[in-house]
């Protein structure tokens, strides 16, 4: 006769891993099997381990009779990405890198089944495929805010990105330094393009060279929004819809493009665009496309006439420009981050790259001190060495200003 199966009292359980940093527990609650994981270490699941088999001892059972089955990742996903659409610009370029880049590792798992040795392999997987570690960063960075939402909503009990251990952070350190991003360092050559460009496209690149505001915004700006009298502007929308950082700002009008808004709000009548379409018909503004087609043109024209300037996109040639140009004419960096609409000014540092070679006299001189050598001091030359002949050189200060002559002596 088979030996019948002793029932396990409740309050029993224990402690298992299920990969780097994600640790689980089961218990027993009137016999039934209980489990939860997600914590990040040892300890902290013996703690919960502990609460729980008391409580299962004492008749209170924390867990539901019937838990909810949780959806795979790739539903999940999808119903957040529809909610995104709505609140969010970059939704669009979000839903690609999932269903392209994410979605093939992911979709089918369970959120708590997602740990950090597969976000390696998922990261290792996309460098092997020629793509640069900022794609990988961008995956991780779009895949930490879908969990963290999760997290939220009480779907999963960790982030598996937050727990990405420093070896595997390396590998997607950002590969653009942003001190080597071009931008128009003469200010001359601001000219040279604004008047290589046709209208209304040279307005717009007036706009963003020498007020610093975004493409979109450039697009979306309309004359409600510029007091020439008060000389500046409010930037309120984009042409996405809210502004990237919800926030609106006013913008003050420099004197070097006062005249030219002046000037085009008497042509236009100073209705509606700042920056009309180009062609009639039911196009209602100028796109990103034609901004920087238009300005490749007039970089080649320019080329043609023998102006040497850099490979510049659209954005570099305005936004980069202005800031780079704000700082290196002495303004000050926290004015620029609520010029430009940044959180941080760790933000705004990013464009305001600056070269050694571009530093003022003034920044070349502002430490002053004379550390040359007293006048009749004889020093050793650099690199001086005694000859066949016994001849060592050697450098005897004669001037009063530290100048060095340099005399042979002969040992």
């Amino acid at each position: 006769m088979a030996r019948k199966k002793r029932k396990r009292p409740s309050g029993q359980g224990c402690v298992y891993q299920r990969g780097p940093g994600n640790f689980w527990i089961k218990w027993r609650v009137a016999g039934r099997v209980c489990t939860k994981g997600g914590y990040p270490t040892e300890d902290e699941a013996k703690k919960m381990l502990d609460v729980l088999t008391a409580d299962a001892r004492a008749g209170r059972d924390r867990m539901p009779t019937k838990p909810k089955p949780i959806q795979p990742l790739g539903e999940l996903a999808t119903e957040w990405l529809e909610r995104r659409e709505k609140t969010h610009r970059s939704a669009g370029d979000d839903k690609g890198r999932w269903n392209l880049h994410l979605a093939p590792y992911l979709a089918k798992l369970r959120p708590d089944e997602v740990d950090p040795a597969l976000l390696r392999k998922i990261i290792e997987a996309k460098l092997a495929e020629g793509k640069s570690s900022s794609t990988a960063r961008l995956l991780m960075r779009l895949l930490s805010t879908f969990y963290s939402d999760l997290v939220e909503r009480g779907l999963s009990a960790h982030n598996p990105v937050k727990m990405l251990p420093r070896a595997t952070r390396r590998l997607v350190r950002p590969s653009h330094d942003p001190r080597t991003t071009p931008f128009v360092e003469r200010l001359e050559d601001v000219r040279r393009i604004y008047l290589a460009l046709p209208d209304p496209v040279n307005l717009a690149y007036a706009i963003g060279a020498l007020a610093g505001l975004r493409t979109g915004e450039i697009l979306a700006l309309r004359w409600d929004h510029v007091d020439l009298d008060r000389r500046r502007i409010h930037v309120r929308e984009s042409v996405g819809g809210p502004l990237k950082d919800d926030d609106s700002r006013m913008v003050p009008i420099q004197d070097a493009l006062h005249p030219l808004l002046s000037e085009w709000h008497l042509r236009t009548g100073g209705q509606g665009q700042v920056v009309p379409p180009m062609r009639g018909g039911t196009r209602r503004r100028c796109d990103e496309h034609t901004l920087g087609k238009k300005l490749r043109d007039a970089l080649d024209t320019l080329a043609t006439a023998k102006v040497v300037l850099p490979k510049l996109t659209w954005y570099q040639a305005t936004r980069h420009t202005f800031a780079s140009q704000w700082v290196i004419a002495g303004g000050s960096i926290e004015k620029l981050k609520e010029v430009m609409g940044h959180s941080t000014v760790l933000v705004t540092e990013r464009y305001a790259h600056l070269r050694a070679d571009l530093f003022s006299a003034a920044d070349l001189g502002r430490v002053v001190v004379d550390l040359t050598a007293a006048t009749g001091k004889i020093i050793p030359l650099a690199g001086g060495k005694a000859s066949d002949s016994g001849t060592v050189g050697y450098a005897v200060v004669t001037g009063t200003n530290g100048q060095a002559d340099k005399a042979v002596i002969t040992s």
